[in-house]
């Protein structure tokens, strides 16, 4: 029987989702994070120095666990999709989609046939999902387009219409960098939050999801008000510097 993936059932019923980002490589951090009770943890393989092997080692850390092991892939590339999935990711993130194009090329690499174009050949599936992968794989794989930039907004309409992917993720610090009309100078918070408004309002008249990533839980708990779904809480080095950082200035008071 193949393992249900909760991430995407809590969305397909319209509840919120939430979870973290992982930055820092390493089978014990992963394991650690995936007994903290999250929902989902995104291995952030675009901003960090994970490669094929650690992804797979630090995935199988996550799988003794409920938690649902996830990967933000480099780039919208079939040949990092697939072998990020035959590593054992049973959810990937795609960056920068700004096209319904984009979203096409996403469905293709990470559905099986009839769906879309990825071969079979996993190992890691099965062993972590069950016998039955091949058959249940395009049912549980939770496929998220992450939508962060400009262009994207404007096209968001036609991406939402393009079948066979499940939720949307705003990535709201490069979609204010895409706003910015002279370096280092961002556009208002006014702004950026006015075009993340526009997705969300897109995404449920068309009964998707939306997700955005969150400093804080009081944020998670203010987006989920909003309407959003899919909340990234913080990442693995933001919860470290942070809880080391507020330790630290208690005691430095008593060091002058």
């Amino acid at each position: 029987m193949a393992r249900q993936n909760k991430s995407k059932a809590h969305l397909k019923a319209g509840q919120p989702s939430v979870g973290t980002w992982l930055r820092l490589d390493g089978t014990l951090a992963a394991e650690m994070m995936a007994h903290v009770g999250f929902d989902w943890l995104v291995l952030d393989a675009e901003h960090s120095a994970f490669d094929i092997h650690s992804l797979q080692m630090m995935m199988q850390a996550i799988g003794t666990t409920d938690t649902v092991p996830m990967v933000r892939v480099p780039w919208n590339d079939p040949m990092e999709l697939k072998r990020t999935l035959d590593a054992g990711a049973y959810g990937v993130v795609i960056p920068m989609v700004k096209s319904a194009e984009d979203a096409r090329q996403a469905v293709q690499a990470v559905r099986y046939p009839p769906l879309g174009e990825r071969s079979f050949g996993s190992v890691r599936g099965p062993l972590y999902a069950g016998a039955d992968y091949n058959v249940t794989a395009n049912d549980e794989i939770l496929l998220v387009l992450q939508l962060e930039h400009v262009e994207a907004v404007r096209n968001v309409g036609e991406i939402l219409a393009v079948p066979g992917f499940d939720a949307i993720f705003i990535g709201p610090n490069d979609l204010g960098a895409s706003m910015m009309t002279e370096p280092g100078v961002r556009p208002p918070r006014e702004q950026v939050e006015a075009a993340c408004q526009t997705i969300l309002d897109a995404c449920q008249g068309a009964g998707i999801p939306c997700g955005y990533h969150c400093g804080s839980a009081d944020e998670v708990n203010r987006r989920i008000a909003q309407g959003y779904q899919f909340l990234a809480l913080s990442m693995d080095t933001g919860f470290l510097v942070n809880g080391a950082r507020t330790e630290w200035e208690k005691v430095q008071g008593r060091l002058k």
